[in-house]
């Protein structure tokens, strides 16, 4: 069979510094016109070939394209709006848990089924994980169907509930509280933790806290909370942009964090409550370090890694209540419950409930959007075990056998 001849077209001519080139335009994929050089007509041809079949790729990579471009592109839209560690946070998981096992299919040959599959793995993880992953899944494909790339929505109905459900971490006891601020004394975390348990700040308010919100001389102290911390590439970078409108608040403490933030003033030289030795707020490496003033007093099993005729061997040790480090003798393992930075908040709204203060001043105090928040993830009494409520009860019911009993009562 004859091979059909190619008809090359023929193409205008150009001089540029003084030498002759045959020229053509086409448009590209953004609809601006471009020119094309080459010296012979037979260049040329096959340079503008091969520019069109580039642009045809290119419109149909754009409205087809595959999971993990979209998720690329996705990301860069919402980078106006996010801060660049939940960009990081969020590039983190879609590599992981989306464009590892979708990214190579096209946007629009995803079927429900696929994500489902996808998600098989991610329901092995915890609640959080599997919500975060869902949640992205339904964002970018939401994303594409509004932006009409798709016909039908394969994530509509993939659930949200999935996962390993995560304990709750309960609030500290007064018992707790206690025990944690004597084995803290003195150190470094003692006046994060002052603050966290009694203001509630979350963790990138204390750390952005300046001494300009905090009024102490005043007939009721108070904290103002208008700056955030945040750590871009163990950074810090403090501003005002907070969590939500509703983080913006001014919140009376208590005598005895007053006092602690007294004494800390009088020694400070530095605009932040909380800084480095150069009166730099904390990057997140130096917070770690701070916070491992708590962990190394913790009885919690410790892993350790040992070389034994060139083999790393695992060993697990498990420190007693009441016994002392053998390298640091300063160090005692009296911590022998759970704590995080957020316990210190979570112990605050749960003691301001358990007070009996009414749930929109919670709210308002906690810096929530809204009540339900409040209640939802707060609204457990620290005292739950029957033994710590037998006073109660026993209270309430006393007061009513003694107005029986008793006609003057």
């Amino acid at each position: 069979m004859a091979k059909t001849k190619t008809t090359i077209p023929n193409y205008g001519t150009v001089t540029r510094k003084g030498i002759q080139y045959f020229r053509t335009r086409i448009t590209d994929a953004d609809g601006k016109r471009v020119d094309l050089y080459a010296p012979t007509c037979e260049e040329l041809y096959e340079k503008e070939t091969e520019a069109r079949k580039q642009v045809e790729d290119t419109i149909y990579r754009r409205k087809n394209p595959t999971v993990a471009e979209y998720c690329e592109s996705w990301l860069e839209m919402q980078s106006a709006k996010v801060s660049s560690a939940t960009i990081r946070g969020y590039s983190f998981t879609m590599k992981k848990y989306i464009i590892q096992p979708l990214g190579d299919m096209y946007m629009s040959d995803v079927t429900t089924d696929d994500i489902r599959l996808a998600l098989i793995p991610v329901s092995k993880k915890s609640t959080a994980v599997y919500a975060t992953v869902n949640m992205l899944i339904k964002c970018i494909f939401y994303s594409a169907e509004r932006n009409q790339l798709l016909k039908c929505n394969p994530s509509a109905n993939i659930s949200a509930k999935g996962g390993i459900p995560i304990k709750e971490k309960d609030a500290l006891t007064d018992d707790q509280i206690k025990t944690l601020l004597d084995a803290v004394r003195g150190l470094r975390p003692y006046v994060f933790i002052m603050i966290g348990l009694y203001s509630g700040l979350r963790r990138e308010e204390i750390l952005a806290l300046q001494w300009d919100c905090v009024f102490l001389d005043v007939k009721t102290p108070y904290i103002s909370v208008r700056r955030a911390w945040r750590s871009d590439h163990n950074r810090p970078v403090v501003n005002t942009i907070l969590k939500t409108p509703a983080a913006r608040r001014d919140i009376p403490i208590p005598p005895c964090l007053t006092a602690c933030l007294k004494e800390v003033k009088e020694t400070s030289h530095s605009e932040y409550v909380i800084s480095d030795d150069n009166g730099n707020p904390l990057s997140y490496a130096q917070f770690q370090r701070l916070w491992k003033y708590v962990t190394v007093r913790s009885v919690k099993p410790r892993n350790y890694y040992k070389y034994v005729n060139g083999q790393s061997i695992k060993y697990t040790v498990t420190p007693l209540a009441g016994c002392h480090q053998k390298n640091n003798p300063n160090i005692e393992y009296t911590i022998d419950f759970d704590v995080t930075p957020h316990t210190l908040r979570r112990t605050y709204i749960t003691n301001l409930l358990y007070a009996g203060v009414d749930p929109k001043t919670v709210q308002y105090l906690a810096g929530h959007e809204n009540s339900k928040t409040t209640m939802d993830i707060y609204a457990k009494l620290k005292y739950n075990k029957p033994e710590e409520l037998l006073n109660v009860v026993n209270a309430a019911f006393g007061q009513r056998e003694k107005a029986q009993n008793d006609p003057d009562f």
